[in-house]
């Protein structure tokens, strides 16, 4: 997270590119000077006035979702196309401010989680360069990882925007099935891929998710606005939030430490109030086998497997052969076989539902191992399946999930993982902001606003909106001559009134270099609220109001910029 400027947040990203040295997290890159254009474009629309809330963020975007001006590839030369425009995930990203600097490598037509079956090169890990960066969305996960880009665009079918967040130590946001529109997406399996979002910070991730969200009128599967509406505020946490974690059978063979490292992500679970319940969940890891064991293979075969066919004679070369290998594999299963197989999905899905009933969310170890690269290319096959164990079912059973860095092992990033039922992703982040680290609240009353040319410093700070508050009825506010226009709250003995702002909520560490950066003569003190409450807030140092306008009686920043300023 910055606060610079967007000119100078994109010359920070290309400068990182060049410090890392990782050519392989990219299939396309856009031209410096072009992106500072662009950034150029940011800045002058926010001193216009704009409202962007991801203003001079930068972006990265998994190669198999499309950015106008940037060949689709899905990781595969000859299959490369130029899109006429942007996926409806990355217009959305753009409107609202983030810079997309290039498209990721990837397993090749995000088959695979293990971020090495590309013809670009395999995705090293960012903390590890011996071990693998975890798949498909291999290039989005390692690109925010190392501080390349802020955010990030996966996809997800089988565990693709999770386990590369895990194994780099990252946020890994897998929405509700069709909350964020597939179109312009290129399908591994159609009726289960999912768009994600990577990041460093829950909020800044969870902000992005919700602001690509809604259906496009386009994509035929995409959730309808009452479905995007019922996520966004319905399924709150229970009052005494009750987790189910596996019975300890399903925990054997997983990498040495692993287990206990998730015994005490468990344990630092429940410190926070949340109730735990050990679950049998056989019908749950019966389902996921039957991602790639079963018929449902051959929807990869439907969404690429003409292509690979037509092009044999480019297998081990430019086609990958374990991906060929499965996905051709598709194109012999019978339909009979898939109404089998459908409906062995639907009875195992129930008694799934019936096991979880009463809790809020499972918690699970993202993956089960962490292996080098050596390791993958003696069992590329073997090595895949385990990556999978408590990823695969989510989609199958229209499940929403999060994945969230939980420590390290043996100096290496080790991940868990929420999954509830579809529409409870506000749950889900309310559990996993219990599990993150120490958030602080901050009042904020001025430019800073939700629409106010500040604001995306909140969202950058990984912040998100609580609630509309007022403060006591003990402060004065005064129109300051900065750029842009600020207010200055000051608290007073006698004369003062009410003002309107926002209650935000920042990870600590994003509050600390959000104080850090404040310019004088802002300052963070004590903000007494209407309902008694105090907490941290922007205050202004009484000298600096001098001859400034006092625009306490309007109640409010936004409403003197209504009403007053124009007067």
């Amino acid at each position: 997270m910055s606060f610079f400027t967007p000119t100078q947040r994109i010359r920070r990203a290309y400068a990182r590119i060049a410090e890392v040295d990782r050519p392989e997290v990219w299939i396309s890159l856009r031209a410096e000077a072009e992106v500072l254009a662009e950034a150029a474009g940011i800045e002058e629309r926010l001193s216009a006035g704009e409202r962007l809330p991801l203003a001079g963020l930068v972006a990265a975007v998994k190669d198999n979702i499309d950015v106008a001006g940037l060949p689709t590839t899905a990781g595969s030369a000859s299959y490369r196309y130029d899109p006429m425009a942007d996926a409806t995930a990355v217009e959305r990203l753009r409107a609202a401010g983030a810079i997309v600097i290039g498209k990721t490598n990837l397993d090749q037509f995000a088959t695979g989680l293990v971020g090495t079956r590309s013809p670009y090169g395999a995705v090293r890990n960012a903390w590890d360069p011996t071990r693998i960066s975890g798949g498909s969305s291999s290039g989005s996960a390692v690109a925010v990882a190392l501080g390349i880009v802020d955010l990030a665009l996966g996809t997800d079918t089988a565990g693709s925007g999770r386990v590369p967040a895990a194994l780099n130590g990252i946020i890994g946001i897998k929405p509700t099935r069709g909350l964020i529109p597939a179109t312009g997406v290129v399908p591994a399996c159609r009726t289960l891929d999912c768009v994600t979002v990577f990041a460093r910070d829950l909020g800044l991730g969870s902000t992005t998710a919700r602001l690509l969200a809604g259906d496009d009128g386009l994509d035929p599967l995409a959730r309808s606005a009452a479905e995007v509406v019922a996520s966004a505020a319905g399924s709150r946490l229970s009052a005494t939030p009750r987790v189910a974690i596996p019975t300890a059978e399903h925990l054997d063979g997983m990498a040495a430490g692993w287990r206990e490292a998730f015994g005490d992500a468990v344990a630092r679970l429940a410190s926070t109030g949340v109730e735990i319940v050990e679950v049998n969940i056989a019908p749950l890891l019966e389902a996921a086998a039957l991602l790639y064991e079963g018929a449902f293979v051959a929807e990869r075969f439907a969404a690429v497997g003409e292509h690979i066919e037509q092009n044999r004679d480019l297998i081990g070369t430019d086609l990958d052969p374990s991906v060929a290998a499965i996905v051709l594999g598709g194109a012999h299963k019978t339909a009979v076989e898939l109404f089998r197989d459908r409906e062995r999905l639907d009875t195992l899905g129930s008694r799934a539902r019936a096991l979880l009933t009463g809790t809020d969310a499972l918690l699970t170890p993202t993956t089960t191992w962490h292996p080098t690269l050596a390791e993958l290319v003696e069992d590329p096959i073997g090595g895949n399946s385990r990556m999978g164990r408590f990823t695969n079912f989510a989609n199958l059973l229209d499940m929403s999930a999060l994945a969230i860095p939980a420590g390290a092992v043996d100096g290496r990033p080790f991940g868990v993982m929420l999954t509830a039922p579809a529409f409870h992703d506000l749950a889900l982040r309310e559990l996993a902001e219990r599990f993150a680290a120490p958030t602080v609240e901050l009042v904020v009353v001025g430019a800073h606003l939700s629409g106010q040319p500040l604001n995306h410093q909140l969202i950058a700070a990984g912040g998100s909106l609580i609630e509309p508050v007022s403060t006591a009825p003990d402060y004065t506010l005064f129109a300051l001559p900065t750029t842009p226009p600020k207010p200055g709250l000051v608290r007073v003995a006698e004369g003062g009134a009410a003002i309107a702002g926002e209650l935000w909520r920042l990870p600590a560490a994003g509050f600390a270099t959000f104080v850090a950066a404040l310019p004088t003569p802002m300052s963070i003190g004590r903000v007494r609220l209407s309902d008694g409450r105090e907490v941290p807030g922007f205050l202004c140092e009484s000298l600096a109001t001098q001859g400034a306008p006092e625009i306490t009686g309007f109640g409010g920043w936004i409403a003197w910029l209504t009403r007053g300023s124009a007067a």
